[in-house]
């Protein structure tokens, strides 16, 4: 009995050690990137949710009105007021249409705005994934939000709907080429595609005079990209009345509508990292570095957003003609042309990242192997000039020997 006891004593501790074990290698590294995770999370649902709130303020002050003033001081709980109302609305679903699509579109558009932040370094080392591709992987995930919005017009069995999704996808895509060739021209200065590198990359001043055109066509493509006046064709409302969410209702319409926000805030996000800065202070201002890098971030963010809203305040909707003119009659000879102009300017200066270290490495081998050729000698040279001086007397003895024989 007592080595019966003794072996299950044993299996208990044994067992326990393992548990204590699987937690630590594989339990506890989930739970840290999980929390990590919901740190970023967290913040952007909460700033998603008061950019809603700021903008009707900000368009109030425009429009010479006071905006949400009720709910809480200063209507500073309308949002929660907003959310609460739509999550208590009835989900209606169209006879007609695809329920596991029309579902599935809304939320796949709300989840791709969030998972492209997994590679936006908001401070110094504060990134989800700081891998070296950032730059593929952001422009891959901000192209596959076409997909959310045809998802929703096929899925909706709806004319006016359909029209609306088709508007987008052709309006998303006319852009997306002028903002690749934007992104393109600023690793033309970095060459990298990591987006901490590309913050932390010093540029001169010519250089960032080169950019600044890319820089206003990237807030003005974004504006297309995030649907947005002036460039907001499919939500035409003498035309398609809500353009492809005509058919959605309560949570299924704010995942949408949320959405839009959200990609508004990455926008932002990834013009205040390859354009201005990332958390650096502006112009590299000494004494402003005492202020934290993700405060700078966030005023960044936040300036480019008042430009989203200033610019839906001041500007009239385009027809649809002149979207399409702009993005593939103008933006787009601009951009093929200043990259090429970019490139030229660079390669005359010899300011393309790495040329300098290539020429230090190609020098590099005959610098250093040049006198150690003069240092170093062979062994056998060294015996066959000693030996030289030794066979010269000899020489020089034995031809007087030879001549008295003769």
């Amino acid at each position: 009995m007592d080595n019966l006891f003794s072996v299950f004593k044993t299996d208990v501790w044994t067992q326990t050690i393992c548990k204590a074990e699987f937690c630590i290698a594989y339990v506890q590294p989930v739970a840290n990137i999980t929390l990590w995770i919901l740190s970023f999370v967290g913040p952007l649902i909460i700033a998603m949710a008061y950019l809603t709130y700021a903008e009707r303020k900000i368009l109030a002050v425009m429009q010479m009105r006071q905006g949400p003033m009720m709910v809480g001081p200063f209507g500073l709980l309308q949002p929660i007021a907003d959310g609460l109302k739509l999550l208590g609305k009835e989900t209606i679903i169209p006879s007609g249409a695809n329920r596991g699509v029309f579902v599935m579109a809304p939320m796949l558009t709300f989840m791709l705005s969030l998972v492209a932040w997994a590679v936006i370094p908001v401070n110094a080392g504060w990134v989800i994934a700081d891998i070296n591709v950032g730059v593929l992987y952001l422009f891959a995930i901000s192209s596959l939000g076409v997909y959310g919005i045809l998802m929703a017009g096929w899925a909706s069995n709806s004319r006016y709907a359909f029209l609306g999704g088709l508007r987008s996808a052709a309006q998303m895509v006319s852009y997306e080429v002028s903002m690749g060739f934007v992104i393109v021209a600023v690793l033309l200065t970095t060459g990298s595609l990591n987006l901490t590198t590309l913050v932390n990359a010093e540029r001169s001043f010519w250089v960032t005079l080169l950019l600044f055109p890319m820089f206003v066509i990237f807030v003005i493509s974004a504006l297309a990209e995030t649907n947005r006046a002036p460039f907001d064709l499919p939500e035409g409302e003498s035309e398609l009345v809500g353009g492809y969410n005509v058919e959605y209702s309560s949570m299924t319409f704010a995942l949408f509508f949320l959405g839009e926000y959200m990609n508004m805030i990455l926008m932002s996000g990834m013009t205040t990292v390859l354009f201005l800065g990332g958390w650096h202070p502006p112009f590299d201002i000494e004494f402003l570095s005492v202020i934290p890098g993700f405060i700078w971030f966030a005023l960044k963010v936040s300036f480019v957003l008042f430009v989203f809203i200033w610019t839906r305040a001041t500007l009239p909707r385009f027809r649809y003609d002149q979207l399409m003119r702009l993005g593939w009659k103008i933006f787009l000879p601009f951009t093929l042309l200043w990259v090429v102009l970019i490139a030229g300017v660079l390669l005359y200066n010899k300011a393309l990242p790495g040329m300098e270290n290539s020429a230090l490495a190609a020098t590099a081998p005959t610098a250093i192997s040049a006198p150690a050729e003069s240092e170093t000698v062979p062994a056998e040279t060294v015996t066959t000039e000693t030996a030289a001086p030794e066979a010269a007397p000899a020489a020089t003895e034995e031809a007087p020997k030879a001549e008295e024989k003769e």
